[in-house]
């Protein structure tokens, strides 16, 4: 790699639509991995959007991820849970459920576990 890259979520490498288009996923590409940008429209639930993709009955994908904008509830398979909202960094270890939360999409960025999220 040379010591600089730039590329632009407004051409990304690949974009993923949620089941009932509820969203997608834009990914770009670097050495360190793919990097996400999601949106998650109002109404957007992982069991309903995103599960029948996954064929799983949790997320098992681990997160790493900023919130642009919007709201978005994470309740893990323990019962953790926590809102997240523009401004915040977030975790999240695979085993979890998550829903848009307001009448705005929620943006996220995420650098962990997109090279297989809701990819069919």
């Amino acid at each position: 790699m040379t010591g600089l890259l730039v590329k632009s979520f407004s051409a990304p490498e690949e974009s993923r639509p949620f089941e009932q288009n509820m969203g997608h996923l834009d990914l770009i590409n670097s050495e360190a991995g793919a990097v996400g940008r999601a949106v998650f429209e109002p109404g957007w639930h992982w069991a309903e959007h995103v599960k029948p993709i996954a064929g799983t009955d949790s997320c098992q994908v681990a997160h790493k991820g900023y919130c642009v904008s919007g709201r978005m509830k994470i309740v893990m398979d323990d019962g953790e849970e926590a809102e997240i909202g523009e401004g915040d960094f977030m975790i999240a270890a695979p085993g979890h459920d998550a829903w848009t939360v307001g009448d705005e999409p929620c943006v996220m960025i995420d650098w962990q576990g997109m090279d297989n999220y809701a990819k069919r």
